[in-house]
């Protein structure tokens, strides 16, 4: 067996051992079928079935209420930035909160579309911190407020929701998706690429509110209306197939452990042992303040470019992947998404004590 490293990756990242055995296992022959779920037509029986409990298992899992649709798109996250916009912009007019990268990224989108209104931005602190939303001003005639939940560069998450004053609130948590509880009728829409804590590359889950789903899009592409998804059952037209049943794999294993709220347990307990070393290291420092920073994605830096790099190439050696820091904003990070396991979080830990002593 080849030895696995330490994957600290934002995403691509790393899969729960357990999930990809079973993937390994399953890889020639599904379940008595003949063939491989990447050989399988999507319109065939067994593969229904993948999709069916892939669904009935996040419902499970998140307690999704019965007016929100789960739909499994193409495209990724990145593609939600126009559709969102596209779909849900009645009155040509949204709030949008600037908290990172992502949320900037955005508001590019969205302003191509309509009227964006930027309610509130971190930029001032260099996306360090989430602004107060707790008395936002929203027109009355705004058609919802965006926020990303959780910025995977800056490393800064949403300890609370803002006061949206009754606006439908639309959420991206590519980076925290199924990583503790959440309140889904709280949101309009959530959506989440897959490939940082669920799954592998290529889709996006949208949950989204019935009606909000609109029939009257006539000249938009057919592709990008949400209804579109929603009619067909995700299957419009071939979807990505293997990831909907890498997926479905992830969700049974979550429901296996505890569901959402132990693999929380387990992330804030992980994540404890990050940071508890930041905060008493003379070498490394945090990059996000405390009150807000991500349970999943860790910013730090040493001060010095050459030495970040020279840290990122003995890192590497030592089989803990991908700590270098977004090309961005520079730096280092961990991300220690669901899968990374404690242990993994601790030995990491253990090589920068060392490292710091070497160089201290």
């Amino acid at each position: 067996m080849y030895d696995r490293v330490f994957n600290f990756s934002a995403g691509p990242a790393m899969m729960p051992e357990p999930v990809l055995e079973e993937i390994r296992d399953e890889m020639m022959n599904y379940r008595g079928s003949g063939m491989c779920v990447m050989e399988m037509s999507h319109r065939s029986a067994v593969f229904q079935t993948i999709v069916d409990e892939a669904e009935q298992d996040l419902r499970d899992l998140m307690g999704i209420p019965d007016n929100y649709r789960v739909l499994f798109i193409q495209g990724g996250a990145t593609l939600q930035f126009s559709m969102i916009p596209m779909n849900l912009m009645k009155n040509g007019r949204a709030v949008y909160i600037e908290t990172g990268a992502w949320s900037k990224k955005a508001i590019a989108e969205a302003k191509k579309v309509g009227e964006v209104i930027v309610a509130a931005s971190a930029k001032d602190k260099n996306y360090t911190y989430i602004p107060d939303c707790s008395d936002l001003d929203i027109p009355a005639d705004a058609d919802y407020v965006y926020i990303c939940e959780n910025e995977t560069i800056h490393g800064v998450t949403w300890p609370s929701l803002p006061n949206t004053k009754g606006h439908t609130l639309v959420s991206d948590q590519s980076s925290m998706f199924l990583s503790k509880p959440c309140s889904v009728s709280d949101y309009g829409m959530i959506y989440a690429g897959v490939q940082k804590n669920v799954g592998p590359a290529g889709m996006v889950v949208a949950i989204i509110r019935e009606d909000l789903i609109r029939d009257d899009l006539t000249n938009l592409p057919v592709y990008l209306q949400y209804s579109t998804h929603a009619g067909s059952g995700s299957m419009y037209n071939t979807p990505n197939c293997w990831a909907i049943y890498c997926c479905g794999k992830v969700f049974k294993y979550l429901k296996s452990i505890g569901g959402l709220e132990e693999m929380h347990r387990r992330n804030l307990d992980k994540a404890q042992v990050f940071y508890d070393f930041l905060d008493q290291s003379q070498l490394f420092t945090g990059t996000v303040e405390k009150d807000f920073r991500s349970l999943m994605n860790i910013p730090f830096v040493t001060g010095s470019k050459e030495l970040d790099a020279e840290v990122v190439a003995a890192t590497k050696a030592a089989g803990y992947d991908n700590l270098k820091g977004h090309k961005s904003v520079g730096g280092l990070r961990a991300s220690v998404y669901n899968a990374m396991p404690k242990a993994g979080v601790e030995a990491l830990v253990d090589f920068l004590k060392k490292f710091e002593a070497q160089h201290g």
